[in-house]
């Protein structure tokens, strides 16, 4: 055990066995490196069980321009740490000694390096070294010049990790919402949706709901596709001829979901209350309310994959980066939801951590 210097003072004790959770920086001339510097130097225990897997430079160069005084330490792939001081643990598995990184100015040159720290991380939480994957928001336009084929994150975990259906949800204190489909246009939409896709999705959330989040029978609620949820057929026919089938498919198999709802009326205070998260058919139908409730505060979440992964739940922000002028409170809502994540995992397998 060892003791970890809180801020105002305070200590913690830290076990040094865990296994860590593997915090990627997507990009680094965004965002990720200020909120995880930031971060640490307020809260750092919250990094006792965290190695970074990522080049050191790219926090060492962002903590010289943000004059945050941090030690920054490498650890080898057994992750094992070899001092009781605190610091920012990280693990780069690139070889390569890095170059300078521009706040503000992605790099091309960087993109592959990016897209390995991602899948080292994956694979490493696979094979159970890690305890799961946090992960700080990706350029995504970067990447796909460098070959990186996904819509996201979400998609190239489930790719590394094997897995054909995985849920995207978005978590906050107020609201959790998870998504049907995720970054496609919304004229494909209606016609990727399917009763089987529906019923899987939907079950893929509620058994993950009962082993992450402690909720033996979670409260689901779906919204209608259509306003009014297709008013009888008179808006739209998937309500009567996909969303309710499915609905009715699964409640043979003991999982109750309610609707589909009008999702005009289902985020009212008075309603979303009565769920432990709402089913949303596309991206902005779930993302437009929980962040006009929850910016800043939500948490990505990946359900469905073999290991525990969260998120922040904004974009690089490349126009702040190296500025200071940043929230972190999203990647500190990611760590300790992991972390809840990994207790109630814990606690369901009989173990103790």
């Amino acid at each position: 055990m060892e003791n970890c210097q809180r801020s105002h003072h305070q200590n913690t004790q830290v076990n040094m066995q865990k296994v860590p959770f593997l915090l990627t920086l997507g990009e680094p001339a965004g965002i990720g490196p200020d909120c995880v510097l930031l971060a640490y130097q307020d809260l750092p225990h919250l990094f006792a069980d965290i190695v970074i897997v990522a080049k050191p430079c790219w926090l060492s160069q962002r903590a010289a321009q943000l004059h945050v005084d941090v030690q920054i330490r490498r650890c080898e792939e057994d992750f094992k740490r070899d001092t009781l001081l605190p610091a920012l643990w990280v693990f780069d598995p690139t070889n390569d000694m890095g170059r300078d990184v521009v706040a503000g100015k992605p790099s091309a040159l960087e993109a592959e390096a990016v897209i390995h720290c991602i899948r080292v991380a994956a694979e490493k939480s696979l094979a159970g070294t890690g305890a799961g994957v946090i992960t700080a928001p990706i350029e995504k336009a970067i990447l796909r010049d460098a070959g990186f084929d996904f819509p996201g994150h979400t998609e190239f975990l489930a790719d590394i990790a094997g897995v054909e259906r995985v849920v995207m949800m978005l978590a906050s204190k107020a609201l959790r919402v998870a998504l049907l489909t995720t970054h496609v246009a919304l004229a494909d939409v209606p016609k990727l949706l399917s009763k089987e896709e529906t019923m899987s999705i939907l079950r893929i959330t509620y058994t993950s709901m009962q082993s992450l989040m402690g909720l033996p029978q979670p409260r689901l609620a779906l919204c209608g596709l259509n306003p009014h949820a297709g008013e009888q057929g008179h808006f739209g026919r998937e309500e009567i001829e996909i969303l309710t089938p499915a609905l009715l498919a699964l409640e043979k198999e003991g999982i109750t979901v309610d609707g589909p709802h009008p999702a005009d009326t289902l985020f009212s205070s008075e309603f979303r209350q009565q769920y432990d998260a709402i089913m949303c058919c596309y991206h902005d139908q779930g993302l437009i309310p929980l962040k006009t409730l929850s910016f800043g505060d939500a948490v990505n979440v990946t359900l469905g994959l073999p290991f525990i992964r969260t998120s922040v739940d904004h974009g690089t922000a490349l126009t702040r980066a190296g500025t200071g002028d940043i929230r972190y409170t999203s990647l500190v809502a990611a760590i300790e939801m992991a972390q809840d994540f990994q207790r109630q995992a814990s606690m369901q397998q009989g173990g103790s951590l």
